[in-house]
């Protein structure tokens, strides 16, 4: 805490029951993360990244870095909501990630395990299609787990425990029914006509992505939250930033698409769309939040589709 200020005694209220769960001694000039970890000394089970703090009922979350000085209280309470057990989102991404690359694997290297032993010699003669589909569905995961480990940087450390369950369930199913169908000895591929060109789109996606997220690591030193706005670069992959705020989601979307022109089952194009849909929920928050916290950005852009939304 700070010394030489004074003190104030700030009551830590429960938002649903209004029971009042502590009563401690702070300085204004101390953060909002001070006051979560004054509550954790109390209730040993609150650690900071499970507790979410308002300056009303139904206000909005207080930063951590915000100062108690800066917040307007009512009686000096502020309002606690527990959000659960947390995990680390380095934990949630390896999961959520390695699940899709082992079932898609599995069913591709032991057909027999779903298709059974008559049917698994058929299936063990790959067509050059399905083997292609496997190293690129295997390269995009993979490149997820790289990117997890040794390119992101969260703005927050935790998520909520329930978000990897959810999130396991959605990859890891998607990815197993695409492989039911194409590893099936039944399948049959897409023309060349159209399965190469879309191969190509894949490549240059994936290749976009990566350099996306390349690009705005850079933008947030290591073990800080600062944000700036995402500017292009000399990587011609980076220009798509003059268009749209999350190139990443775009470039996403477009090697799905291409995914699911060279594999041609329903299972692909339903991911897309499920994706797709995610993904321009998050993109038109990001747009907006950048938009609000930075006066000066670009009023052109869109939020993941050029010229469209």
């Amino acid at each position: 805490m700070s010394e030489g200020s004074i003190m104030v005694m700030i009551k830590v209220i429960s938002i649903g029951s209004e029971r009042q769960l502590a009563e401690f001694e702070i300085s204004p000039g101390d953060t909002i993360r001070s006051v979560k970890e004054g509550l954790h000394n109390i209730h040993p089970k609150l650690y900071p990244e499970r507790v979410s703090l308002s300056n009303a009922p139904r206000g909005k979350n207080l930063t951590d870095d915000s100062t108690v000085s800066e917040v307007d209280l009512t009686d000096e309470k502020i309002y606690f909501k527990d959000l659960g057990p947390q995990v680390s989102w380095t934990t949630v991404f390896l999961t959520e990630y390695a699940g899709p690359l082992v079932c898609y694997l599995l069913l591709y290297c032991r057909p027999s395990i779903i298709y059974g032993s008559s049917k698994a010699a058929a299936a063990n003669d790959k067509l050059q299609n399905v083997k292609i589909a496997m190293v690129c569905h295997t390269f995009h995961y993979a490149k997820r787990l790289f990117e997890t480990v040794f390119v992101h940087r969260f703005s927050k450390a935790t998520m909520p425990i329930f978000n990897i369950v959810k999130n396991s369930v959605y990859y890891w199913g998607f990815a197993s029914w695409m492989a039911y169908f194409i590893n099936h000895p039944l399948y049959t591929p897409v023309p060349d006509k159209y399965f190469y060109p879309a191969l190509a789109c894949f490549a240059f996606c994936e290749l976009g992505n990566l350099s996306i997220h390349l690009t705005l690591r850079n933008l947030r030193p290591p073990g800080t939250k600062v944000r700036a706005i995402p500017q292009p670069t000399l990587n011609p992959f980076t220009w798509l930033f003059g268009v749209v705020s999350c190139p990443n989601y775009t470039y996403e979307v477009g090697a799905w698409i291409s995914f699911s022109v060279m594999t041609g089952t329903v299972a692909s194009g339903l991911f897309m769309l499920a994706g797709a849909y995610q993904m321009t929920v998050w993109a038109l928050g990001k747009h907006r939040n950048y938009r609000k916290e930075f006066h000066d950005y670009p009023r052109a852009r869109k939020a993941i589709f050029p010229f469209l939304i």
